[in-house]
């Protein structure tokens, strides 16, 4: 008998947010699910991880039969514990982060708690993909969001990934009749046009609370702001080789960077 495979769920909106919840049901499709995710929100915090005090796992009930745990750091956190301690001697074949509250489209994948635990596991060298729903509110309908990740879980896991990538895929907040199809597409060049709104406490001591709005002047029809602009959903291939190698070409062609020289 094949032995069965286990598929590690993880997020940033908390191990109790509408979308993880969704996300297990599609993913215990596919094999023996293992929930290991913040005990509390964590959106935006990237690729942080925790150093300078312990971190506790603790079982949870949350999802039924599902093997769960809270854990009291970032998601990247969840992800190296899961691997380290949790399914220490059981590698899981998948890692799915999500379903997100929010866009992670563009930018906002640099940002992302989301796409931070699935690039950890790229990193382990586990096959990932993040999820997110353009729905922001916390009882948000995940029915889209279901059948584009059953979609992208059954291809990773019949076809595979390229070694060191995985997938950002976002969903349009449309209903299943409205979706206009899955798109794969490159990340589009936008950014967050921020400031901060200084404000007083009731001490009348000034504080700052980060504000602004995402600006995309990338008009380009491949880019997944476009495709859900015209609600598709879309899928970035991501890698964490960061390196521009055109930048490599570009200063060994035109800058003089011999020290004897």
């Amino acid at each position: 008998m094949a032995e069965k495979r286990t598929i590690l769920v993880t997020n940033d909106d908390g191990i109790t947010s509408n979308g993880i919840a969704a996300l297990v049901e599609v993913a215990s499709e596919f094999g023996e699910v293992v929930v290991v995710a913040p005990n509390s929100a964590q959106s935006g915090v990237g690729h942080a991880i925790t150093m300078r005090r312990p971190l506790r796992l603790r079982p949870v009930k949350q999802f039924g039969k599902v093997a769960a745990y809270s854990c009291d750091g970032t998601p990247v956190d969840c992800v190296k514990l899961a691997v380290d301690k949790v399914l220490l001697h059981h590698k899981p074949v998948l890692c799915v982060s999500g379903i997100n509250h929010g866009s992670n489209a563009s930018i906002n994948v640099i940002y992302s708690g989301t796409m931070s635990a699935a690039m950890e596991a790229a990193i382990e060298g586990i096959n990932s993909v993040g999820f997110s729903s353009l729905n922001y509110k916390h009882n948000a309908d995940m029915d889209t969001a279901q059948l584009v990740a059953r979609k992208v879980i059954k291809n990773v896991l019949q076809n595979g990934l390229p070694k060191h990538q995985l997938l950002n895929v976002n969903i349009p907040n449309v209903k299943p009749e409205h979706l206009a199809g899955i798109k794969v597409c490159k990340q589009a060049k936008g950014l967050w046009k921020e400031e901060f709104e200084e404000r007083n406490d009731p001490f009348n001591r000034p504080y700052y609370w980060l504000t602004g709005k995402f600006v995309c002047e990338d008009k380009d029809r491949n880019t997944d702001i476009w495709a859900l602009n015209h609600n598709y959903a879309s899928i970035v291939p991501v890698q964490f080789d960061l390196t521009e190698y055109e930048g490599i070409k570009f200063i060994n062609e035109n800058w003089n960077i011999d020290v004897k020289s």
